[in-house]
Protein backbone atom coordinates (compact mmCIF):
# COMPACT_ATOMS: atom_id res chain seq x y z
CA UNK A 1 0.00 0.00 0.00
CA UNK A 2 0.95 3.16 -0.79
CA UNK A 3 2.40 5.29 1.81
CA UNK A 4 0.04 8.40 1.24
CA UNK A 5 -2.99 5.89 1.72
CA UNK A 6 -1.93 4.18 4.76
CA UNK A 7 -2.26 7.51 5.98
CA UNK A 8 -5.07 8.39 5.09
CA UNK A 9 -6.68 5.05 6.29
CA UNK A 10 -4.91 5.76 9.54
CA UNK A 11 -6.89 8.99 10.09
CA UNK A 12 -10.48 7.91 9.26
CA UNK A 13 -10.14 4.76 11.78
CA UNK A 14 -9.40 7.50 14.62
CA UNK A 15 -10.93 10.70 15.00
CA UNK A 16 -9.21 13.08 17.34
CA UNK A 17 -11.48 16.14 16.00
CA UNK A 18 -14.99 14.90 16.26
CA UNK A 19 -15.66 14.67 20.41
CA UNK A 20 -14.25 18.03 20.11
CA UNK A 21 -16.00 19.41 17.26
CA UNK A 22 -19.62 18.18 18.76
CA UNK A 23 -19.31 20.17 21.71
CA UNK A 24 -20.63 23.53 20.72
CA UNK A 25 -23.44 21.86 18.89
CA UNK A 26 -24.25 20.27 22.05
CA UNK A 27 -24.62 23.30 24.22
CA UNK A 28 -26.33 25.14 21.59
CA UNK A 29 -29.58 22.95 20.55
CA UNK A 30 -32.24 23.80 23.43
CA UNK A 31 -35.19 22.24 23.94
CA UNK A 32 -38.15 24.60 23.14
CA UNK A 33 -41.48 24.90 24.93
CA UNK A 34 -44.64 27.05 24.37
CA UNK A 35 -45.06 30.03 26.74
CA UNK A 36 -47.82 33.10 26.63
CA UNK A 37 -46.47 36.51 25.46
CA UNK A 38 -48.91 39.69 27.28
CA UNK A 39 -51.43 39.57 24.42
CA UNK A 40 -52.56 36.02 25.39
CA UNK A 41 -56.32 36.46 26.45
CA UNK A 42 -56.70 33.06 27.84
CA UNK A 43 -59.33 31.64 25.34
CA UNK A 44 -58.48 28.22 26.15
CA UNK A 45 -57.84 26.99 22.57
CA UNK A 46 -54.42 25.86 23.03
CA UNK A 47 -55.94 23.80 25.66
CA UNK A 48 -58.35 22.14 23.79
CA UNK A 49 -55.74 21.05 21.14
CA UNK A 50 -53.42 19.79 23.80
CA UNK A 51 -52.80 15.86 23.54
CA UNK A 52 -50.72 15.24 26.78
CA UNK A 53 -53.22 17.61 28.80
CA UNK A 54 -50.09 19.51 29.80
CA UNK A 55 -52.02 23.47 29.27
CA UNK A 56 -54.63 24.48 31.11
CA UNK A 57 -56.71 27.74 31.06
CA UNK A 58 -59.03 27.62 34.46
CA UNK A 59 -58.48 32.02 34.99
CA UNK A 60 -55.09 31.73 34.12
CA UNK A 61 -52.90 29.98 31.78
CA UNK A 62 -50.45 27.24 33.26
CA UNK A 63 -48.64 24.54 31.57
CA UNK A 64 -47.09 21.25 33.17
CA UNK A 65 -44.14 20.62 31.33
CA UNK A 66 -44.22 17.33 33.00
CA UNK A 67 -47.39 16.15 30.73
CA UNK A 68 -45.74 18.33 27.80
CA UNK A 69 -45.26 16.40 24.29
CA UNK A 70 -43.77 18.86 22.37
CA UNK A 71 -45.70 18.77 19.77
CA UNK A 72 -46.90 22.06 18.71
CA UNK A 73 -49.66 21.46 17.81
CA UNK A 74 -50.98 24.38 21.03
CA UNK A 75 -48.74 26.78 18.78
CA UNK A 76 -50.79 26.01 15.88
CA UNK A 77 -54.13 26.66 17.67
CA UNK A 78 -53.68 30.21 19.05
CA UNK A 79 -55.05 32.45 16.38
CA UNK A 80 -54.02 35.51 18.04
CA UNK A 81 -50.06 33.82 17.97
CA UNK A 82 -49.36 35.01 21.35
CA UNK A 83 -47.82 31.66 22.41
CA UNK A 84 -43.78 31.90 21.32
CA UNK A 85 -41.21 29.17 21.50
CA UNK A 86 -38.65 29.83 24.39
CA UNK A 87 -36.08 28.08 25.75
CA UNK A 88 -37.14 24.91 28.01
CA UNK A 89 -35.16 23.92 31.02
CA UNK A 90 -32.97 20.84 30.38
CA UNK A 91 -33.88 19.76 33.80
CA UNK A 92 -35.31 20.71 37.40
CA UNK A 93 -34.62 18.93 40.86
CA UNK A 94 -38.64 19.95 41.79
CA UNK A 95 -41.39 18.61 40.32
CA UNK A 96 -43.04 21.48 41.21
CA UNK A 97 -40.42 23.70 38.91
CA UNK A 98 -42.06 22.19 36.12
CA UNK A 99 -45.14 23.86 36.10
CA UNK A 100 -45.20 27.38 34.13
CA UNK A 101 -47.55 29.84 34.42
CA UNK A 102 -48.59 32.87 32.36
CA UNK A 103 -46.92 36.39 33.57
CA UNK A 104 -44.18 34.80 35.54
CA UNK A 105 -40.68 34.34 34.43
CA UNK A 106 -40.42 30.55 32.50
CA UNK A 107 -36.66 30.49 33.78
CA UNK A 108 -35.90 28.28 35.99
CA UNK A 109 -32.50 27.26 38.10
CA UNK A 110 -29.95 24.97 37.20
CA UNK A 111 -29.05 24.03 40.67
CA UNK A 112 -26.89 20.51 41.25
CA UNK A 113 -27.69 17.56 43.33
CA UNK A 114 -26.75 17.71 47.00
CA UNK A 115 -23.30 17.68 47.81
CA UNK A 116 -23.32 14.23 49.64
CA UNK A 117 -24.84 12.77 46.72
CA UNK A 118 -21.93 14.55 44.38
CA UNK A 119 -18.88 13.54 46.62
CA UNK A 120 -20.00 9.83 46.90
CA UNK A 121 -20.41 9.76 43.12
CA UNK A 122 -17.33 12.11 42.12
CA UNK A 123 -16.47 12.39 39.09
CA UNK A 124 -17.15 9.18 37.10
CA UNK A 125 -20.90 8.14 36.72
CA UNK A 126 -21.78 4.79 36.14
CA UNK A 127 -25.75 4.83 34.48
CA UNK A 128 -28.24 2.08 34.82
CA UNK A 129 -30.77 2.29 31.71
CA UNK A 130 -34.02 1.35 33.45
CA UNK A 131 -37.15 0.96 30.98
CA UNK A 132 -40.42 0.92 32.85
CA UNK A 133 -42.44 -0.09 30.04
CA UNK A 134 -41.63 2.89 28.14
CA UNK A 135 -42.75 2.82 24.12
CA UNK A 136 -38.46 2.62 23.54
CA UNK A 137 -38.38 6.27 22.41
CA UNK A 138 -36.32 7.08 25.40
CA UNK A 139 -33.85 3.84 24.69
CA UNK A 140 -32.98 4.61 21.23
CA UNK A 141 -31.88 8.32 22.42
CA UNK A 142 -30.02 6.85 25.34
CA UNK A 143 -28.25 4.75 23.09
CA UNK A 144 -27.06 7.98 20.29
CA UNK A 145 -25.53 9.27 24.25
CA UNK A 146 -22.78 6.80 23.56
CA UNK A 147 -22.32 7.29 19.62
CA UNK A 148 -19.02 8.94 18.28
CA UNK A 149 -20.97 12.33 17.79
CA UNK A 150 -22.50 12.50 21.46
CA UNK A 151 -19.84 10.32 23.04
CA UNK A 152 -20.43 10.64 26.71
CA UNK A 153 -17.81 9.22 28.17
CA UNK A 154 -15.51 11.49 27.15
CA UNK A 155 -17.28 13.56 30.31
CA UNK A 156 -17.22 10.25 32.55
CA UNK A 157 -20.45 8.78 32.30
CA UNK A 158 -20.90 5.77 30.90
CA UNK A 159 -23.83 2.90 30.65
CA UNK A 160 -23.21 -0.10 33.13
CA UNK A 161 -25.02 -3.43 32.38
CA UNK A 162 -26.24 -4.18 36.09
CA UNK A 163 -27.71 -1.94 38.49
CA UNK A 164 -25.44 -2.97 41.47
CA UNK A 165 -22.28 -1.05 39.68
CA UNK A 166 -24.71 1.85 38.60
CA UNK A 167 -24.60 5.49 40.57
CA UNK A 168 -27.59 6.55 38.89
CA UNK A 169 -30.90 4.78 37.58
CA UNK A 170 -32.37 6.10 34.20
CA UNK A 171 -36.39 5.79 34.22
CA UNK A 172 -38.07 5.55 30.82
CA UNK A 173 -41.64 4.65 31.18
CA UNK A 174 -44.97 5.30 32.76
CA UNK A 175 -44.14 2.42 34.78
CA UNK A 176 -46.51 -0.39 33.76
CA UNK A 177 -48.22 -2.86 36.27
CA UNK A 178 -46.12 -5.55 34.67
CA UNK A 179 -43.10 -3.65 35.23
CA UNK A 180 -43.44 -2.73 38.71
CA UNK A 181 -41.85 -5.74 39.86
CA UNK A 182 -39.13 -5.77 37.74
CA UNK A 183 -38.78 -2.30 38.73
CA UNK A 184 -38.43 -2.19 42.44
CA UNK A 185 -36.03 -5.65 42.53
CA UNK A 186 -33.87 -2.90 39.96
CA UNK A 187 -33.96 -0.18 42.47
CA UNK A 188 -33.35 -2.49 45.79
CA UNK A 189 -30.09 -4.11 43.99
CA UNK A 190 -28.71 -0.25 43.03
CA UNK A 191 -26.05 0.61 45.88
CA UNK A 192 -26.94 3.59 48.09
CA UNK A 193 -26.49 6.63 47.68
CA UNK A 194 -28.19 6.01 44.52
CA UNK A 195 -29.72 9.04 41.98
CA UNK A 196 -32.58 8.66 40.60
CA UNK A 197 -33.68 10.40 37.40
CA UNK A 198 -36.82 10.44 35.45
CA UNK A 199 -36.44 10.71 31.39
CA UNK A 200 -39.03 12.35 29.53
CA UNK A 201 -42.78 12.87 30.16
CA UNK A 202 -44.12 9.07 30.51
CA UNK A 203 -41.61 8.86 33.55
CA UNK A 204 -42.65 12.22 35.21
CA UNK A 205 -46.63 11.88 34.51
CA UNK A 206 -47.19 8.63 32.42
CA UNK A 207 -47.48 10.56 29.39
CA UNK A 208 -50.29 9.33 26.95
CA UNK A 209 -50.08 6.32 28.71
CA UNK A 210 -51.63 7.59 32.18
CA UNK A 211 -54.79 6.34 32.04
CA UNK A 212 -53.75 3.07 31.21
CA UNK A 213 -52.46 -0.38 33.59
CA UNK A 214 -49.56 2.66 34.98
CA UNK A 215 -48.67 3.96 37.88
CA UNK A 216 -48.29 7.17 35.98
CA UNK A 217 -44.89 7.55 36.83
CA UNK A 218 -41.97 6.84 38.66
CA UNK A 219 -42.44 9.73 41.00
CA UNK A 220 -44.93 7.74 43.77
CA UNK A 221 -43.07 4.53 43.61
CA UNK A 222 -39.49 6.03 44.20
CA UNK A 223 -37.98 9.58 45.37
CA UNK A 224 -36.82 11.41 42.20
CA UNK A 225 -34.03 13.55 42.31
CA UNK A 226 -33.85 14.58 38.61
CA UNK A 227 -36.58 15.49 36.30
CA UNK A 228 -35.74 15.83 32.20
CA UNK A 229 -38.74 16.60 30.37
CA UNK A 230 -39.34 15.99 26.84
CA UNK A 231 -41.15 13.42 24.34
CA UNK A 232 -38.24 12.09 24.17
CA UNK A 233 -35.50 14.52 25.52
CA UNK A 234 -32.83 14.45 22.84
CA UNK A 235 -29.41 13.05 23.75
CA UNK A 236 -27.49 16.18 23.95
CA UNK A 237 -30.57 17.55 26.61
CA UNK A 238 -29.98 14.74 28.50
CA UNK A 239 -25.89 14.76 28.85
CA UNK A 240 -26.32 18.54 30.10
CA UNK A 241 -28.78 17.83 32.27
CA UNK A 242 -26.98 15.38 34.02
CA UNK A 243 -23.38 17.09 33.89
CA UNK A 244 -25.67 20.10 35.10
CA UNK A 245 -26.77 18.01 38.20
CA UNK A 246 -23.58 16.66 39.11
CA UNK A 247 -21.95 19.93 38.71
CA UNK A 248 -19.46 18.38 35.82
CA UNK A 249 -20.04 20.95 33.69
CA UNK A 250 -16.14 22.12 33.96
CA UNK A 251 -15.60 18.70 31.85
CA UNK A 252 -16.74 20.06 29.04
Amino acid sequence: MEEGLLRISLKNLVSLKRPAESIPVLYSRKMLMPFPDASCNNCGDCAKECRGGAITVSGAWEMDLGKCLFCGRCIEACESRSLKLVDAPDYVLKRADLIFRGGESAERGRDALDKAKRKVIGRSVNIRDVDAGSCNACEVEVNSMSNRFYDMERFGMKIVASPRHADVLLVAGPLTENMKEAFDRVVAAAPNPKVVVAMGVCAISGGLFRDGETHGGIDGSIAVDVYIPGCPPPPDAVIRALLGAFGLTGQR
